[in-house]
């Protein structure tokens, strides 16, 4: 078994959930007490928030680079970043380190173009929804992906970071959440991305009014299926 490396921290919620799904997806594949061989470099997300925030994502590298060094020379034998929104930078980061970084935007594209959908709404932080790192990723993958609109987008970024990140899930901002779905399976989406890490505290994907992804899960499937893998030859981003 491969060292899965997480960077977690943004926010400790989902990263909880990271920790969670991996232990749980290797007992799953290994049976009895079987878990995870895990390093993880938590980062202080209110210091990546005023990052976010004032733009400035040359911080946001070095802080994300310097733990994925730290994880490299802890053992790990990939690293993830436990949060979509982050890999805006995801190459800046990849480039610090000689191991793998396991991309959650390919692999949620593989798994919905797997499953035989090309039309998925994203739901996000609004970083992830308006800036082309996550939408212009999914369609060089043979997507075409679709978000809600601006008023929509604040709804679910204001959801993300002002509840879910602090461990508060509402049944009002359920339900809000749901109505996006269904304007946008009117407006022709085939399935819905859960591309937040923290909307799988919110949203199950199996219980929408279309086909859901949860790129938490996804992802952490992705790491384990890659600890349990033959030695990878390149950097899968």
């Amino acid at each position: 078994m491969r060292m899965i490396g997480l960077i977690g921290g943004m926010s400790f919620e989902s990263s909880a959930v990271y920790y969670r799904l991996i232990n749980e997806a290797m007992r799953n594949e290994l049976g009895g007490l079987a878990s995870a061989e895990i390093v993880m470099r938590s980062v202080n997300f209110a210091e990546i928030v005023s990052y976010q925030k004032a733009g400035r994502w040359d911080l946001a590298e070095k802080a994300l680079g310097d733990a994925a060094a730290a994880l490299e020379r802890a053992g790990a034998d990939c690293v993830l970043i436990c949060t979509n929104t982050m890999h805006l930078i995801a190459d800046a980061v990849a480039a610090r380190v000689k191991i793998p970084l396991i991309h959650i935007v390919d692999e949620t594209a593989e798994a919905i173009k797997a499953a035989g959908f090309k039309r998925p709404l994203l739901l996000a932080t609004r970083y992830t929804m308006e800036h082309g790192f996550y939408t212009e990723r999914m369609r060089s993958l043979g997507l075409n992906p679709m978000v809600p609109e601006a008023d929509n987008r604040q709804t679910v970024h204001n959801v993300i970071f002002d509840e879910l990140c602090c461990g508060s899930v509402k049944d009002e901002s359920r339900a809000a959440y749901l109505a996006i779905i269904d304007k946008a399976k009117a407006a022709g989406a085939d399935c819905i991305i859960l591309g937040c890490t923290e909307i799988c505290l919110l949203l199950n994907p199996d219980e929408l009014a279309l086909p859901g992804f949860d790129s938490t899960t996804i992802h952490c499937q992705s790491a384990v299926n890659f600890a349990l893998s033959e030695p990878a030859l390149r950097k899968i981003a």
